[in-house]
């Protein structure tokens, strides 16, 4: 049952996005105004010239600060609630979540190896010595770190997503189908191999270095930038471009397998079409904002709820409020513990277990 037509949702998923941005614009240790936020955007693109000093000051905040972090977090919630999405509809349930076949943490892993192996090669072989090279760029620039942990971060989900993929088709043969439920449990079996991976490149790690891993690890957007913005934008782009085409499949996936097969889908291309984008949208999320977790999960179900299954409109509404979500929750902390910042990781995963739990008491309720 709807509780609004898809439309409306879409407008007002917009509207929202457009809220949550000016918000985090505006709100900060130093607030801005909405006339200096509206000057200092027409100057970012050119419209005026703003001579006062104040003005300035608030330019400098609005187009080297909070304009890309607040971009940078709308792009990464749309990819992250579109990953959610296309998996929630591949193993047609709605708790689904990229990390259960463990693309999140195969990520992770690859990103993480990816920073260990700079701070051995680079000069000076230390994990101290990394900390002024691929995060602070003094000797690594962003424009070789930054693509060094993407493209670590996708082949970590990427192998993740193939291991488990080839574990879970039948004989090795994709002709023989895949099986969703090992599918799902060869993804819990990898996500505690890269886990413990994890664990063993932090155990290596010196005290500074173990701090800034775990930081990353918790998932942060302050070192936004328009490197960050224009990579996850490209990711994002891939993502609609390859899912949006998949929506009628994903909803004849919804009748079964064996259903779809009759209507002429190809089960087999569809899945591997789906784990890969999802290997790519997570894999730079990843990369560019750390691991954020529960806004794959939560956004696509409250879609789904609110309009319902139909991926035609489910895909592109979980983008927009997935953007909107992430966005209020960067913005919530930068403002909760001020001028200290807590990791946006933590306030999505705040705002995500209470709702975990409701939904697997209704879950519960319903089998009852």
């Amino acid at each position: 049952m709807r509780l609004c037509s898809p439309k409306m949702l879409l407008c007002s998923g917009l509207v929202l996005l457009v809220v949550a941005m000016l918000s985090g614009a505006m709100l900060g240790p130093v607030s801005i105004p909405l006339s200096s936020l509206l000057d200092g955007l027409a100057t970012v693109f050119g419209f005026t010239v703003q001579t006062s000093e104040g003005l300035q000051r608030d330019l400098l905040i609005v187009s080297a600060i909070r304009l890309p972090r607040m971009l940078l977090a709308a792009l990464v919630g749309a990819s992250l609630a579109l990953c959610g999405a296309a998996m929630q509809g591949l193993f047609r349930n709605p708790l689904a979540d990229p990390s259960l076949i463990g693309v999140s943490a195969g990520a992770s892993l690859g990103a993480s190896l990816m920073i260990f192996t700079a701070g051995v090669l680079l000069p000076g072989g230390t994990l101290g010595h990394l900390s002024q090279t691929v995060l602070s760029q003094a000797v690594l620039p962003e424009a070789l770190g930054l693509p060094l942990m993407a493209g670590g971060a996708f082949i970590g989900g990427s192998l993740a997503v193939l291991v488990v993929y080839r574990l879970a088709t039948g004989g090795g043969n994709s002709s023989s189908g895949t099986s969703v439920a090992t599918m799902l449990l060869a993804g819990i079996a990898i996500s505690a191999l890269a886990g413990a991976g994890n664990s063993l490149l932090s155990f290596y790690a010196d005290n500074e270095m173990l701090r800034r891993i775990s930081l990353w690890q918790m998932g942060r957007l302050d070192g936004a930038n328009w490197p960050r913005v224009w990579m996850a934008g490209t990711a994002l782009a891939l993502l609609l471009a390859g899912l949006l085409g998949q929506s009628r499949a994903l909803n004849a996936l919804l009748l079964g397998e064996s259903e779809a097969r009759f209507l002429g889908i190809d089960v087999e291309h569809l899945k591997r079409r789906v784990v890969l984008l999802t290997a790519l949208g997570i894999g730079v999320s990843v990369a560019v904002a750390g691991a954020i977790a529960f806004v794959g999960l939560v956004v696509p179900h409250i879609v789904r709820l609110v309009i319902g299954p139909d991926h035609r409109y489910l895909l592109p509404a979980s983008a927009l409020l997935g953007a909107s979500l992430l966005v209020f929750a960067d913005t919530l902390s930068r403002l909760v513990v001020a001028p200290a910042e807590l990791p946006v990781g933590i306030v999505t995963a705040l705002l995500g277990v209470p709702f975990f739990f409701s939904l697997l008491a209704r879950q519960r309720r319903t089998a009852a």
